[in-house]
């Protein structure tokens, strides 16, 4: 195993000339440093240079299998509470580390600091300890008739996580896989690797055996390709773009190995005449604007009835007005950088389509905002009056953009939801006999209702081409189990 070092999570900036950790693989419990070519970490909101990453190969991703697969067999065949005990340890270490791991996410990705700290640490804190719950509550075997059905691991996961989330896209699968027995060889995206090293560190410090969880650094194009088809990876679990889960899909499709996704979304949040539109208004941009809009679930589609539209715009107009654009370091930010150029440069071409296709601009507009000629700043934006067959209206844009569109009735407005390419979640608010109605019809995994609270034990995945598949509670455990039936 080349140069590789066991270091503390701390131990690491004195041995960086960047104030982060330093990226490396870890594999088998320790640092590996790759031999590929470095990759710049950039911290979108100055352009600066915070950490490289090395890029990488093949052979690293050969290196990490075999650690898993060695480390494999003990740690399936550890105690289902064994199991849960560790990673409660995790939760622990992720809770003490949560002020650090917070500011890293913000420097990597652009996340508001206040923001980092509430989601992008305090959701893989509650989404590992919902997962140790239903872990414990799980019926592990049983009795059918004269056969005994067993849940087992599936073997080694290669799991691949997108940029907007890193730790709480990487807790959503490596945690449920790691107590349902497997071993894990993670890619984080190369735009925000930095907490997943720190997650590995964690981890071992929680008394994970080496080996169980294993991290290689790099791109999709060589370490995604190389998890997705390497014939001893029993499992890919993927979240990111529709284009790029197709792309897993046929990669894994060589060796049969199960494949789960969890792809783009285009969420409508359905105001229902009765809604009380002034919380309506403030919960749906909320929703849109959360993370820069940088979520596969955003509210970005709000659908209003076509009499209140005029109503609702003047709100969402003086509700933008609370959205502050800022260095994402600063408390008071609740709008940072997109996590990189190519975000923003991708994000203002929407912008400048909608507009082209005639939408009203109601709000922001193309264009860095004022004060801010550097980093991958965009302008919070909201359109109205926007045809549901638009380019903005349909495609995943990744940004704070909002569309609004008017509908006639109930009819129109649940055809219009459910009528674009993904199925992954969807909002509905109004009296709550008529949004649950509402709610049973759309053609989504997850509906929340009138502001419903969070439920990290309700699973969460997508209809149609926003992928297959539920992380979260019982179900997110269930992905990675086989099902063994022993007839006697």
């Amino acid at each position: 195993m080349p140069d590789a070092r066991r270091c503390s999570l701390g131990g690491m900036n004195a041995h960086s000339q960047f104030p982060f950790p330093a990226p490396s693989h870890w594999i088998g419990g320790r640092a590996v440093r790759g031999s590929g070519p470095l990759i710049d970490v950039v911290n979108p909101a100055d352009a600066s240079v915070i950490a490289t990453v090395h890029e990488g190969t093949a052979e690293d991703v050969d290196m990490a299998v075999d650690a898993a697969l060695a480390a494999l067999p003990g740690w399936a065949s550890t105690s289902p509470q064994h199991r849960a005990d560790v990673m409660r340890r995790l939760a622990e270490g992720l809770q003490q580390h949560s002020e650090e791991l917070a500011a890293t996410i913000t420097a990597e990705m652009g996340a508001p600091i206040a923001f980092s700290r509430q989601a992008q640490v305090g959701f893989p804190v509650a989404s590992t300890l919902a997962a140790i719950a239903a872990a414990e509550q799980f019926t592990w075997t049983a009795e059918v008739e004269n056969s005994l059905v067993v849940r087992e691991p599936i073997g080694v996961v290669g799991a691949i996580t997108p940029w907007n989330f890193p730790l709480q896209q990487l807790v959503t699968k490596v945690v449920p896989a790691m107590l349902a027995g497997n071993s894990v060889v993670l890619k984080p995206s190369e735009l925000s690797p930095l907490s997943a090293r720190a997650f590995a560190e964690i981890a071992t410090e929680a008394g994970l055996p080496d080996g169980v969880f294993n991290v290689v650094q790099g791109t999709g194009l060589v370490v995604g390709e190389a998890l997705a088809r390497h014939p001893k990876i029993d499992m890919i679990s993927f979240t990111g773009s529709t284009r790029a889960g197709r792309s897993v899909s046929v990669a894994a499709s060589a060796t049969v190995k199960r494949v789960a996704l969890e792809l783009g979304g285009k969420a409508a949040h359905i105001i229902l005449p009765e809604a009380d539109l002034d919380s309506a208004v403030t919960r749906g941009l909320s929703f849109a604007w959360a993370n820069g809009g940088q979520a596969c679930g955003a509210y970005v589609r709000m659908l209003v009835p076509e009499s209140l539209q005029e109503t609702v715009v003047d709100k969402l107009r003086a509700a933008a007005e609370e959205y502050v654009v800022g260095d994402p370091a600063d408390e008071g930010t609740r709008i940072g950088p997109l996590a990189s150029e190519t975000q923003r440069r991708r994000v203002d071409d929407y912008i400048r389509r909608g507009i082209a296709d005639g939408a009203t601009l109601v709000v922001g507009g193309p264009g860095r905002p004022e004060g801010f000629e550097t980093g991958a700043y965009v302008r919070p934006t909201i359109f109205s009056d926007v045809d549901p067959e638009s380019v903005i209206a349909q495609e995943e844009i990744f940004g704070p953009v909002l569309v609004v569109i008017p509908y006639v009735d109930d009819e129109h407005a649940v055809e219009i939801a459910n009528g674009t390419i993904y199925g992954l979640n969807a909002a509905v608010t109004g009296d709550e006999e008529h949004a649950m109605a509402i709610a049973r019809r759309l053609r989504v995994g997850q509906v929340d209702v009138n502001g419903g609270q969070h439920n990290f034990q309700a699973p969460f995945g997508g209809y149609k081409q926003s992928g297959n598949g539920r992380e979260m509670g019982r179900a997110g455990l269930e992905e990675f189990l086989e099902t063994k039936a022993i007839t006697r």
